[in-house]
Order: C-alpha cells, then structure tokens, then sequence
C-alpha cells in the first residue's frame, strides 16, 4: 500500500486525468454537434450538445451550443431561414405563434448554467480571456433570443451589452482572440448603420460604431480557425456583404459554406436570392433549381414557409429571365403555401411584374397594392417600397 501523501497524490494525478478526458470528450460532441446544426439536423444537433453538457458539467461552451440550438431551432419553426430575414431594420423578430414550451425550456436551463458557470469563472479568474468569451457568448445568445423569439428588442439590449463588454474584455486580455471580434465587430457593424440619435443613444449605453472596423472584425473572426464561432462569422459576413452589395464577395462565403455543410440546402436558397440581388437572374435560376434538386431529395423536417421561399426564388428568377407564364405557375403556386406576409408581399410584386410583362397593366397594379399592403403589414418597407415603385412605373424587365 502506497504511503498516504503518494495516496493523495495518485488520487489528484486520476482526478485530474478524468477531467482531461471528460473535456476531451465533450469538445469532440460539441464539434460533432456543430456539424449536425449546421447541417440542418437540429435535433441530433440538441442532442449532441446536452451529452457533451453531460459528459463534463463544468463546459460552459456545451450549455451555450445547446442553448443556442434551441434558440436556432425555433427560428427554423418560424421560417427565419436565409439573411432576407434580417435584411431590413424591423425584420429581426419574428410573431409567429408561441415559443415552443419544450424549446424555451431546454434554452432557458442550459443559458441559465452557462452563465452562471461563467459568472463564477470571471469572478474567480478576471485575467481568464476564454472565461470572459464563454460568458461574453452566453450572453450573446440571450440578446439574440430575446430579439428575435420573443420579440423584446428593448429587452434584448441588457444582456447585448454585456456580451458586448465581456468580448471587448477578451480583446484586450488577448488581442488573438479574433473568435471575440465577432459580437464586438457585429454591434460595431450595427450601430453604424443606425440613424444619427440612435447612433447617440447606442454611444451612450455603452456600443461603439464604426462599420469599416466592425467588418473587418467580423471577417478576422471568419478566418479564425480555433474555437465554435467561425461558421457563425461566415453567415454573418453573408448578411453583412448583402446589405452592402458586395454580392461577389457573398457569393464566396456562400460557396464555402456549401462545401463545408453540404447537406444543409438552404445554402443553395441562400445563393439564389445573392444571384437575384446581384441582378443575376440566370445565375440564380441554375442555383436554384440545383437547390430545388436537393430539397426534392431530402425528407428531413421543412422550416415554416420554407417550400413557398423556394417557389418564390424561383419565380423571381424565371422573371429575370423573362419567362413570366413559368414564373405565374411558381408564384401562383407559392402563394397557396403556408409563409410570413412579407413573403407574401413580395411574391405579389413579382406576380404584377409577369403580368406587366404580359401586358395586362391592370392586373399589375393589383399585385403591386397587394404586395404593399402585405409587406407594410409585416414591416418590410423594402419591399413596399420596390412594388410603389413598380406601381409607379411599369416593369418591362431587368436591364
């Protein structure tokens, strides 16, 4: 028998070596379950997170990653599927139906834990950079989910800043934590984009502006290899380059995006309506009936309004090629689907440019009201005000 002081020693040496391998094994769940959500399978993707939650209770990562896939699965219930969800200032939150009792509650415990993990970490390590990321990304994950699946924008902006100060803290305790930069750069982005007194009012609650900074932030994060945030930055900077009409630069994140999630179709929707926004109809017509191709093979689970989304695209795509009886077909047969009412909007825009094209200029104006009225309903001034615009003038096709 080994004397007492080798005894402990031994017994520290094996608790030590059960962490490790308890770490070990929840990092290698949380990668798998990474690869599930992104490839649009949300529940082996839960699943994945709450056995690496499981396997090491101290992960706080693991709690974020299953928060956050509640939260990611309730935006797929409620159709927020591509960046044209978060294109406009009052698209952010979503009003379908209630949160789903199973979803708010697996989100709530697991957030609750990851940031009580955190609090903890920062108060007994504040020089601990990756504590204040993982406590810093937990909170991020609350402002994102009381924006959106709730509906509380005001109420979002608590837990926003602190996530926002937690990463700027990373940033300064190590400056290569370009994983940091990515809700730091994002608000940057953000509020620069915002109305001169609401830039004021961010300033003084504690966000900083600056949209040259924040991209290159959030494209720094987009390169950084290490940690769970690099895919994330990539759907972020497609959004990012869309609303600045840097389409080719999207298209490129887009394409690796579908080389590295493969099954997740949705990219291939996402790559179309780029291709659209680029003016590029016959780009996006091949992108998405390619993607068409692959929804009609996949059995899995549809996002809310999903199969309208793709008659839509498509549609819109046969328009630009100026094929407007197909196009009537796809529309006509969008509109019958489940879909949110800005959707709806603008599937009536694109229903009075094939009749404009068609030369039935009264059946056009009648769209365009409809696709007005729908989009203004639903807070998408974008798209009410491309079919004013359409009512105004009519269309003869894209140049």
């Amino acid at each position: 028998m080994f004397p007492l002081p080798r005894q402990g020693a031994a017994i520290v040496l094996l608790t030590l070596l059960a962490h490790r391998a308890a770490a070990q094994d929840s990092a290698a769940l949380r990668a798998r379950g990474l690869q599930l959500g992104f490839n649009l399978d949300h529940a082996e993707a839960l699943a994945a997170f709450q056995q690496a939650s499981a396997a090491d209770p101290q992960d706080l990562a693991a709690f974020r990653l299953e928060a956050a896939a509640a939260w990611t699965e309730q935006l797929f219930d409620r159709g927020a599927i591509t960046v044209a969800d978060y294109l406009g200032e009052a698209r952010a939150t979503l009003s379908r139906g209630a949160a789903d009792p199973r979803l708010e509650s697996t989100m709530r415990e697991a957030l609750d834990t990851a940031i009580r993990l955190g609090e903890r970490r920062v108060q007994e390590h504040p020089s601990d950079a990756d504590g204040h990321y993982q406590l810093g990304a937990a909170y991020g994950v609350l402002a994102s989910y009381t924006a959106t699946v709730e509906g509380r924008v005001l109420g979002s902006l608590g837990p926003a800043r602190r996530a926002y100060r937690e990463h700027e803290r990373v940033l300064r305790l190590d400056s290569s934590r370009k994983d940091a930069g990515l809700i730091v750069g994002t608000y940057r982005y953000a509020v620069s984009s915002l109305s001169l007194p609401l830039r004021l009012a961010a300033h003084i609650v504690g966000f900083g502006g600056d949209k040259a900074r924040g991209m290159r932030m959030i494209e720094d994060a987009a390169n950084y290899p290490v940690g769970d945030s690099q895919a994330n930055a990539l759907f972020v900077l497609v959004l990012v380059y869309n609303r600045e009409s840097k389409f080719d630069d999207a298209m490129k994140v887009v394409e690796r995006l579908q080389r590295q999630f493969p099954r997740n179709r949705l990219l291939w929707l996402e790559a179309a309506s780029t291709a659209l926004r680029a003016n590029r109809p016959r780009d996006a017509l091949t992108l998405v009936e390619q993607g068409l191709a692959r929804q009609a093979a996949d059995l899995r689970r549809r996002a809310y309004g999903e199969d309208a989304r793709w008659k839509y695209v498509h549609g819109a795509a046969l328009i630009g090629v100026g094929q407007p009886a197909a196009a009537g077909r796809e529309l006509e047969a969008a509109l019958a689907m489940p879909a949110r009412n800005w959707v709806r909007g603008r599937i009536h825009a694109e229903l009075g440019k094939a009749a404009d094209l068609s030369g039935d200029r009264t059946h056009a104006d009648g769209e365009y009201r409809s696709a007005i009225r729908l989009c203004e309903e639903d807070d998408d001034g974008d798209g009410a005000d491309l079919a004013k615009a359409l009512l105004k003038k009519r269309f003869r096709g894209e140049d």
